[in-house]
C-alpha cells in the first residue's frame, strides 16, 4: 500500500464533466449530481484501509451536505484486474450493505479519474455552485483512525462555507490514502 497525499486546491479549476455507471443501475453526468449549493465528487474504492476506516463517517457527513444544498457523489477508478475487490458488483454490494446515500460511480476507463488529477483514496474535490473548485483537503485529521467527537470536520465546515459564500477556506490540510491504481500502460 503506497501513502499518497493529492496536491493543494486550485481555486475556481472547472469540474470536468463525466458519464459513469453506478451501483444503483443509472448513469450519471455531472449535471446529474451537482447541487444548488455546490457539488462534492470523491474518489474511493472498496478495499483502502483509509477509505474503510471513514466511510460511516462519511456517510453521516454527506448527508448533513446533502440537507444544505450540496450534491454528491463518490468514483472508484482502481484497475480492478488487479484489486478485485474494486470490482463493480463488488461496489454495489458495499453500496447496498453500508446504505450509501450518494451515487456510487464506476470509472472503468480511469479517464475521469485522470481529467481530476485524483490520486488516493479517499480524495474529495468540492466546487461551488458554478463548479469552481473551492476544496481538495481532508475529511478531518482522525484519518482512518476512529473521530472525537469534539474534533473539526474539515470537509463539512468547508462545504458549509461553500454553500453559503461560494468560496472555500484558504488553509486546507490535504486528504491522505492509498495511491489510485492505475492499469498498466
Amino acid at each position: 500500500m503506497s501513502l499518497v497525499s493529492p496536491p493543494v486546491c486550485d481555486f475556481g479549476w472547472a469540474a470536468p464533466d463525466f458519464s459513469l455507471p453506478a451501483t444503483d443501475g443509472k448513469t450519471y453526468a455531472l449535471s446529474d449530481i451537482a447541487g444548488p449549493k455546490g457539488t462534492l465528487i470523491m474518489f474511493i474504492c472498496n478495499h483502502c484501509p483509509y477509505v474503510l476506516g471513514v466511510l460511516d463517517r462519511l456517510i453521516i457527513d454527506v448527508a448533513e451536505l446533502q440537507i444544505a444544498g450540496i450534491g454528491v457523489a463518490a468514483i472508484s477508478s482502481n484497475d480492478v484486474a488487479s484489486y478485485p475487490a474494486d470490482s463493480f458488483d463488488k461496489m454495489a454490494v458495499l453500496a447496498e450493505t453500508r446504505g450509501l446515500p450518494f451515487p456510487y460511480l464506476y470509472d472503468e476507463s480511469q479517464e475521469v479519474a485522470k481529467a481530476y488529477g485524483a490520486s488516493c483514496t479517499p480524495d474529495f474535490f468540492g466546487f461551488n455552485a458554478d463548479l469552481g473548485l473551492q476544496y481538495r483537503g481532508r475529511l478531518d485529521a482522525a484519518g482512518k483512525n476512529p473521530r472525537p467527537a469534539d474534533m473539526q470536520r474539515d470537509l463539512v465546515t468547508a462545504m458549509l462555507q461553500v454553500a453559503e459564500t461560494g468560496n472555500g477556506p484558504t488553509d486546507q490540510i490535504p486528504s491522505m490514502g492509498c495511491s489510485i491504481k492505475w492499469k498498466a500502460s
